[in-house]
């Protein structure tokens, strides 16, 4: 049971990431120019205002609910 618990940690993980970095990718495609001028912890704070709530709220739920059979496993 511990390597199952070990390997939905990676299996969640990597899930994250799945979803971050397309996420990240984007926002900077359509708000870097805008934000440059901002220092950068502001920035950092605007994209992760932005992110975190899409990722907690839509990306993670839609991508563990199609890759579930494998987190599962």
């Amino acid at each position: 049971m511990e390597n199952k618990s070990k390997n939905g940690k990676h299996k969640m993980a990597f899930i994250i990431w799945l979803a971050i970095y397309p996420l990240i990718t984007v926002l900077y495609h359509f708000l870097g120019e805008l934000l440059q001028p901002l220092p950068t912890a502001l920035r950092t704070l605007v994209l992760t205002l932005i992110a975190v709530p899409v990722m907690v709220y839509f990306l993670v739920p839609l991508l563990s609910r199609l890759l579930g059979t494998w987190l599962n496993k």
